[in-house]
């Protein structure tokens, strides 16, 4: 015989918001960061930030995060002004993709 299952909603929602979704989602973003600080670039040797956007890469998490604030997130970010600029590329400097090549290495 087959066993039953009876989804409830809140019982979904408890289990998205929980401290082991959520430590889990902490250390695949670890992960993440950990293969984005191995691949950022970094600056001319004599330049005395050459550094600054390897050495700020961040993990945050809440358990109020997504699109409704009902389930359990972590973010990897990099709070550097020219972040943007050394993923996305400018017209005169060539997309580096460091967080996509990150995620894709590391988000196992």
């Amino acid at each position: 015989m087959a066993a039953k299952f009876k989804m409830k909603r809140k019982g979904v929602g408890e289990l998205l918001r929980s401290d082991m979704v959520r430590a889990d989602l902490v250390r695949r973003a670890e992960r993440i960061k950990s293969a984005a600080v191995a691949i950022s670039p970094v600056g001319e040797a004599d330049d005395e930030d050459r550094t600054r956007y390897k050495d700020n890469w961040e993990v945050n998490s809440t358990r109020r995060g997504g699109r409704r604030r009902d389930r359990a997130v972590a973010y990897v970010r990099n709070p550097t002004y020219y972040a943007r600029w050394v993923e996305y590329g400018t017209e005169r400097v060539p997309a580096h993709h460091v967080l996509l090549r990150a995620s894709i290495a590391g988000g196992r």
